[in-house]
């Protein structure tokens, strides 16, 4: 397996494209099967979970081109051939279920294994099912397979989250378009690719209304049509990129950055002596002064703090000044990253859902071990700041959701390559 290695070179300087998000790509694609119309996505990243999303939806009978060098993805669900989403694929990737609603409105029936993904602890689909129960879906679970089945189509009804879950919102909107009536979804996820989701569904003739709060109303009609639709900017990416700089000292503009998507975040970063400054074309980021002072954090749904940017302001508080503590409130087991930090010298104590982080002067590079996407850039942005050389492996996570991050942070004056496995 191949290996990244990183080596401590002192400040950055220049520009970093951000890409379109990876989570809001993942969540347009399978609204290619509401229509039997091309859908067309722009700003698309060119991700290994993209491919995998691709390959799920040709298993079903879309079709789907790569063109631009995989910045475009033309789409067309025109005739599909087939209702099963396979365990093989579905495996591979948690937002796999996503293909359950669309079908399911569409054509009244859907087999959907149910989804592995990234050890972060248990993410349960039960909200999905739930949400689609509430629209009247007949559903079974057998062999590890979701038998789903609407034989009248879809009924408008009232769907009541217990707590947010992105992805349960995801489904249920998307299933909720093609229902007959009015559908009403409460606690419904805020997050920017909902709202991103939302305007493509309305491009292609959905009636919502409330994206982007907690209650969204969906007046379903008879058929979508086809769109062209701009993949939002990847928040997630654009955060990681904003503490490159924020470690390591330099100034970076992130191209195609917006405040606005990122907003709780810039907040801790102005905490901890951290200046962002937006642009015309992005947002530039710089240190007030030489050192990181030490913040708290919580994850939360947005707008609050992501617990995807979690693992990467860990990295940067690992040399703060002070102590800081990181409470995970999303996800269990979310700090498998910070047992890997402490081999490369920062000083952390973990306790069920809070890490107690105590700066050090400065961290030594050293071999250490991707666990997950964000855990494996979270080990990379260590090493920018880190004496010495720092190898990561098992760096195949963090194709699932970075577009050549080696090229782009060599871009800005990093010293990291990547090395083939044996």
């Amino acid at each position: 397996m191949d290996s990244i290695i990183v080596t401590g070179n002192g400040p950055l300087s220049g520009q970093i494209p951000i890409a379109g998000a990876k989570n809001a790509c993942l969540t347009l694609m399978p609204a290619t099967l509401l229509s039997d119309e091309p859908l067309t996505l722009t700003n698309a990243p060119r991700l290994s979970d993209i491919r995998t999303m691709t390959a799920l939806l040709a298993s079903l009978g879309a079709e789907v081109s790569s063109l631009q060098d995989g910045k475009v993805l033309a789409m067309s669900s025109h005739d599909l051939t087939s209702h099963k989403a396979d365990y093989d694929i579905v495996r591979k990737m948690r937002a796999s279920i996503l293909v359950l609603g669309p079908m399911l409105a569409r054509d009244g029936q859907a087999v959907v294994s149910l989804p592995g993904g990234c050890a972060i602890g248990a993410r349960p689909v039960d909200l999905h099912l739930r949400a689609l129960e509430a629209l009247g879906a007949e559903l079974d679970l057998r062999d590890g397979y979701v038998h789903a089945k609407a034989p009248g189509g879809l009924k408008g009804g009232v769907i009541e989250f217990p707590f947010v879950s992105v992805g349960a919102t995801e489904n249920a909107l998307m299933a909720a378009t093609l229902a007959k009536g009015t559908t009403v979804i409460r606690s419904a996820a805020k997050e920017p690719e909902i709202v991103d989701l939302a305007l493509c569904l309305r491009k292609m003739g959905a009636q919502i209304e409330g994206e982007g709060t907690d209650t969204i109303t969906v007046q379903g009609v008879d058929r979508l049509h086809g769109a062209t639709h701009p993949v939002v900017t990847d928040r997630i990416e654009l955060g990681t990129y904003m503490l490159a700089p924020a470690i390591c000292g330099g100034e970076v503009e992130l191209l195609g950055g917006r405040r606005d998507l990122v907003g709780a975040f810039c907040n801790k970063l102005d905490e901890a002596g951290i200046e962002v400054t937006e642009t015309g074309r992005g947002l530039s980021v710089k240190r007030r002064e030489d050192h990181i002072k030490a913040v708290d954090v919580t994850t939360e749904p947005f707008p609050g703090f992501p617990t995807d940017l979690q693992a990467q302001m860990m990295a940067l508080l690992a040399t703060a000044d002070g102590v800081s503590v990181l409470e995970e409130k999303i996800f269990e087991n979310r700090f498998m990253h910070a047992p890997e930090l402490m081999r490369m010298g920062a000083k952390i104590d973990v306790h069920g859902g809070t890490a107690t982080v105590t700066g050090v002067d400065r961290l030594k590079g050293a071999p250490v071990m991707a666990t997950d996407l964000r855990a494996s850039v979270s080990l990379i942005l260590a090493g920018l700041a880190a004496e010495g050389a720092t190898t990561v492996s098992r760096v195949y996570h963090l194709d699932r959701g970075y577009e050549h991050v080696v090229r782009k942070l060599q871009g800005v004056g990093a010293l990291i390559e990547r090395v083939p496995g044996a």
